[in-house]
């Protein structure tokens, strides 16, 4: 991962928006539903090389990024959601932390995704959690279709990100 260039601006908007090109086409599009459901204005950028450690590098750029809007003054800190993708239903419970961990009931770690047969998705949320300083918690309630569960988990991220972002309340 040392030596995978990343390029990552991370704002607070009033609309989520995102130019994301991390190497695998999956990845890019649940990133830019993290951007969307967040109210993001978000650009990652990951140079060409091995793909898992473009992904390893696109989530701790992505969450190095999010540290200083997490700890920010007025910043609520903690975040938490529940969205549906198709008959998908993921939650998201994020909180700031000194032991930063993602704790979930997904496993994906035999579902290839983007032609890459290791839990990716895993990856880039640890990745994204240690570059953070998060205590991440992931849920699915239902779903059967892999791409909607991978859907409503970036979605319910990506808002409960949002919120801890924000000033409690949700304003600005």
């Amino acid at each position: 991962m040392a030596n995978t260039q990343t390029g990552v601006q991370v704002e607070l908007a009033t609309e989520g928006i995102a130019t994301i090109a991390t190497g695998l086409p999956v990845l890019d599009r649940l990133v830019e539903e993290l951007a969307a459901k967040g109210r993001f204005r978000l650009v990652l950028e990951v140079a060409p090389g091995e793909a898992e450690a473009e992904v390893a590098a696109a989530g701790r750029a992505l969450g190095e990024a999010l540290a200083p809007l997490l700890r920010a003054a007025g910043a609520a800190g903690h975040g938490w959601a529940w969205l549906p993708e198709g008959e998908a239903l993921a939650g998201a419970v994020l909180d700031c932390s000194d032991s930063p961990l993602v704790a979930s009931n997904v496993d994906f770690s035999n579902q290839p995704l983007g032609g890459l047969s290791s839990d990716v998705i895993a990856r880039f949320l640890d990745e994204v959690a240690r570059g953070a300083g998060l205590n991440i918690h992931i849920r699915v309630l239902e779903g059967r279709d892999p791409r909607h569960v991978l859907v409503a988990i970036f979605k319910a991220f990506g808002a409960a990100l949002g919120q801890a972002c924000r000033p409690q309340g949700g304003a600005a």
